[in-house]
């Protein structure tokens, strides 16, 4: 019952966001004002926060971050699998599950990306992205406090995510797998690492283009937008210094 319930939960939001924002553009905005309000607060988080633990971040050992990333990259993994099925490309449910399953054991728990010697290179994908797949536009735009820029159909793409991430199970569901479970702490501190990791990789990426933008806000917008639509059509552009702008 608990299962049918979350189905017909699913089916009811992706009906509302196809009839309600697929005519929206994602150059549209949601709600510009209150957008913009949302990021002056990001970004004093961003400048009071997350930055200077980003700084200090890189000032560990490259061998501790780059350990760190692959980590988390891996456990991110996870997430991409089910997102392979629904999206029926199973070349790359070949690559992403032999890199997981290499790096978490070869690999020292994902430490080390012995999987990418060996020419397994699997794409991020998200719950978002398999909408996109099925031909759901964007819908409009919108920033969400702390989390950043998204759209319509990301923002539905980001809440069922927790529901078909392997991970998020074992974690904030606090179910088991393969009798392995943990904690929404375990879950919520790889989110956090994450975004250090993101941030600290893009330390002087976001300076440069905080200093040489007329509109800041505009610019991030674009960019993110640029970053979904090349991670949607799989494209090789989306392996450049700005990584994954919804980490």
């Amino acid at each position: 019952m608990i299962i049918l319930n979350k189905i017909k939960f699913f089916a009811t939001m992706v009906v509302f966001i196809v009839f309600t924002f697929s005519s929206s553009k994602a150059t549209e905005e949601c709600f510009e004002e209150t957008s913009r309000a949302i990021f002056k607060f990001n970004m004093a988080f961003d400048n009071a926060v997350l930055e200077p633990v980003a700084r200090g971040y890189n000032k560990l050992p490259d061998p501790i971050k780059v350990g760190t990333s692959n980590f988390t990259s891996n456990i991110g993994t996870l997430l991409s699998i089910p997102n392979n099925i629904l999206q029926g490309n199973f070349t790359q449910l070949g690559h992403s599950v032999g890199s997981f399953v290499i790096n978490t054991s070869v690999g020292i728990l994902g430490f080390l990306n012995p999987a990418e010697k060996m020419g397994l290179k699997p794409h991020k994908e998200d719950v978002g992205q398999t909408l996109a797949s099925y031909g759901i536009g964007a819908g409009c735009y919108f920033v969400l406090p702390i989390l950043g820029p998204t759209t319509a159909r990301d923002s539905l793409g980001m809440i069922a995510d927790s529901f078909v991430d392997p991970f998020a199970h074992i974690t904030i569901r606090e179910n088991e797998l393969f009798g392995k479970s943990g904690s929404a702490l375990d879950y919520y501190s790889l989110k956090g690492t994450s975004a250090i990791d993101f941030r600290a990789e893009n330390v002087t990426n976001f300076d440069n283009l905080e200093k040489n933008s007329i509109d800041f806000y505009s610019s991030l917008k674009s960019i993110y937008l640029q970053d979904r639509e090349n991670k949607i059509a799989n494209s090789t552009d989306n392996e450049d210094d700005w990584g994954n702008l919804n980490n």
